[in-house]
């Protein structure tokens, strides 16, 4: 399904970033993952490489998402090797906890740079060879841009701001040919939570409770995100752009009563 193109996936070293990229390569696409964790990185290209029917080892570039340069280097990267881009996921984000009157200035700041600036600075620079492929963009941003939830305030306003980025570049890019999509995911259990500051206990507790506040009665797995945005990137999916696709067990769609 995606044989000869290429497929640019951040924050590739865990979650929904690592599943993705084995998606693509059992689809055959030749992959490039990025992140910080070298050592991760590494195990998630054997991996892509033992599912890819082909045997195609991913091009890995080590890159943290909040440095201009590195940003820029792993575009140059990859058109240097393959010479062009076919899709683009903005996968790579941050999770912090914090109410208005508990957050601070640098908390919203690290938060919007990683899961805003960062995807839009990366877009920008590699628009120019998605317009030429004919490519589209998969942005991962989550139910909490759909739907409004306490003590996750930076998070919150940052995934809203990137559903509004989808559409939005998704009228920019239409006339070229680009389609821009978005997942929203619920809860899924890649421990993103925990890197946000919940205790082994708390994440337990935390993910019992999404019987409750997920309809399908459950958390997600990354595998069922994965899948959604391999659907969004294919030719199966050439009518929409601008679309916002939850993947959250119907929690978007959920009142409390």
């Amino acid at each position: 399904m995606f044989a000869n193109k290429v497929v640019l996936i951040t924050g590739a070293s865990s979650g929904i970033g690592s599943e993705t990229a084995i998606e693509f390569s059992k689809l055959r696409a030749n992959v490039v993952i990025t992140g910080r964790n070298k050592e991760n990185l590494n195990k998630i290209s054997d991996l892509c490489q033992k599912s890819s029917p082909d045997k195609l080892k991913p091009l890995v570039v080590i890159a943290d998402m909040n440095s201009e340069s590195d940003v820029a280097n792993l575009i140059k990267t990859t058109i240097e090797e393959f010479k062009k881009l076919d899709v683009l996921v903005n996968n790579a984000g941050v999770l912090e906890a914090g109410t208005i009157e508990n957050t601070s200035l640098e908390q919203y700041d690290r938060v919007m740079s990683t899961n805003v600036r960062s995807p839009y600075y990366l877009t920008m620079l590699a628009t120019p060879y998605l317009i030429e492929s004919k490519g589209n963009i998969v942005n991962v941003s989550s139910v909490t841009g759909m739907r409004s939830f306490p003590n996750v305030l930076a998070y919150c306003m940052s995934k809203a701001a990137l559903d509004q980025m989808t559409r939005c570049v998704a009228l920019e890019l239409a006339p070229k040919g680009v389609r821009v999509n978005a997942v929203n995911p619920g809860v899924i259990t890649t421990g993103l939570h925990k890197k946000g500051g919940m205790s082994d206990k708390e994440y337990e507790e935390f993910l019992q409770k999404c019987a409750e506040t997920h309809a399908l009665g459950r958390a997600g797995d990354a595998k069922e995100v994965a899948s959604v945005i391999a659907f969004l990137a294919s030719d199966g999916a050439s009518n929409i752009t601008g679309a916002t696709l939850p993947v959250d067990g119907g929690r978007h769609a959920m009142c409390p009563r």
